[in-house]
């Protein structure tokens, strides 16, 4: 299912990925040496509460997990990636943390992912890992407006993690969003330009570049969610939800101090 949002339901959408993004910025400043990944599962649980909106992932059961995911975000440490389900797990110094959060309100679903280090300690290749994704998630949103087609997005996408040096999967990437957090189009990390589903205004995309060290491959933990690096190294993830406007894209998800 692919949805066209008219203005009410875009205007939806905007306080929605506001609530996303103030949401995962105070999970960040939270997320010190000795916070529990649970803990950080129940501020989440708190906020949402509080902010009249509805958990996309406590209920959530595709095809590809075990059973209702059944927290309140994912939460993906060092050589974890996605779907990381929280669990009694205390954050280190210099622990690459991944947040990745997903909330509806007013019917509309806005997500989003951080990628940052835990205390003092801030590994090179770690800096650059998250840089990476960072980047790269900025030139797919510029790729991004109407006419343009999905494969151009990627094709943004893929160039800069490729020139960065990293292996890119492609079993998972970014995906259309609207009244539920999953929708088509699918949008891999690399591409062909000009291929794919042709963009239009009011279409809304969550991008989602994330990489692994040295590998593509992925495993699962034995809690049939957490997807790690098949060799153990770090991974690193980011995402924004877009809207495609009549100009170009806006970013929905943007934290407060960089909201215009």
């Amino acid at each position: 299912m692919i949805e066209i949002l008219n203005p009410t339901l875009l205007s939806r959408a905007r306080d929605t990925g506001a609530l996303v993004a103030d949401i995962l910025q105070t999970l960040k400043s939270r997320s010190t040496v000795g916070t529990s990944l649970l803990d950080i599962d129940r501020w989440t649980k708190t906020m949402i509460a509080e902010a009249g909106a509805l958990s996309c992932y406590v209920d959530y059961e595709p095809s590809f997990g075990r059973g209702p995911f059944g927290h309140y975000i994912c939460t993906a440490v060092n050589d974890a990636v996605l779907h990381g389900r929280p669990y009694d797990y205390t954050l280190a110094d210099g622990d690459l943390l991944t947040l990745d959060l997903a909330v509806s309100k007013g019917g509309v679903a806005a997500d989003a992912a951080i990628s940052f280090i835990v205390g003092d300690t801030k590994p090179p290749e770690s800096v650059a890992m998250i840089s990476a994704t960072e980047r790269a998630l900025a030139a797919g949103i510029a790729a991004a407006g109407p006419g343009v087609r999905v494969g151009d997005i990627s094709h943004a996408i893929g160039t800069v993690l490729s020139e960065a040096g990293y292996p890119i999967n492609t079993e998972f990437g970014g995906h259309g969003i609207g009244s539920t957090m999953h929708q088509d189009p699918h949008v891999p990390n690399t591409g062909r330009p000009g291929r794919g589903y042709k963009l239009r205004p009011g279409l809304l995309l969550a991008l989602e570049p994330w990489v692994m060290a040295d590998t593509a491959r992925l495993v699962t933990d034995a809690d049939g969610w957490t997807l790690r690096s098949a060799t153990g190294c770090r991974t690193a993830h980011s995402e924004h939800t877009i809207a495609i406007t009549d100009d170009g894209a806006e970013i929905l998800t943007l934290p407060k101090q960089a909201r215009p």
